[in-house]
């Protein structure tokens, strides 16, 4: 009877971890999916060269050029991100990419991280070529948080608390997997959490 049990204790906690594992979906109480967890890039497919490495629940990238894209597709979501970038980092976050293999401004909607670019209108804040920002938060050398808000054709960016983009508008892509991205610079990432809409 002992071994019974033990066996069906083993059998329950294994089918468990079946459902409960490292990939598993875990919303919080808002609905909220965090794509970065302790252990490892699971939920994101690594293109390029750059050098992602997790650790502390910390996904950071010192090296250009490449990007994490995650595995799943979203249309219109939230997204509440966290990062820290050098004063020369040139990252963002990009949504609604078109192919997943080769992301680009051209076939995704990018959420600038990328104080030093040259064209300030769209640079920290903006959304390249859809919506300017002005004036230009300065991400550089601490944690910031950024939500993000896509809805059909409406777009809303809030950075550290304050509007970079109040309702930009635009409706070349109405879906596709997300990308972070590293092209020059230190970038961190410590929280990415996405909510359907």
């Amino acid at each position: 009877m002992h071994h019974a049990i033990k066996l069906l204790l083993t059998i329950t906690i294994s089918i468990a971890a079946l459902f409960i594992g490292p990939n598993a979906s875990a919303q919080n109480s808002e609905g909220f999916v965090n794509l970065i967890n302790e252990l490892d890039l699971s939920r994101w497919n690594i293109i390029g060269n750059a050098n992602w490495v997790i650790g502390k629940g910390v996904i950071e990238s010192d090296k250009p050029y490449g990007f994490l894209v995650s595995t799943e597709v979203y249309k219109n979501l939230e997204i509440r991100a966290e990062f820290w970038a050098e004063p020369n980092t040139n990252s963002g976050i990009f949504i609604r990419c078109q192919n997943p293999q080769q992301l680009s401004q051209s076939n995704c909607y990018e959420i600038n991280i990328f104080d030093a670019r040259p064209e300030q209108a769209y640079a920290t804040g903006s959304i390249v070529d859809v919506a300017k920002v002005d004036p230009v938060p300065k991400a550089s050398g601490r944690w910031n948080t950024m939500e993000i808000i896509a809805n059909g054709s409406h777009f809303k960016v809030t950075m550290n608390g304050v509007v970079t983009v109040a309702d930009g508008q635009d409706s070349k892509f109405t879906e596709g997997p997300i990308g972070l991205q590293s092209a020059g610079g230190i970038i961190k990432f410590r929280k990415l959490e996405i909510k359907p809409l």
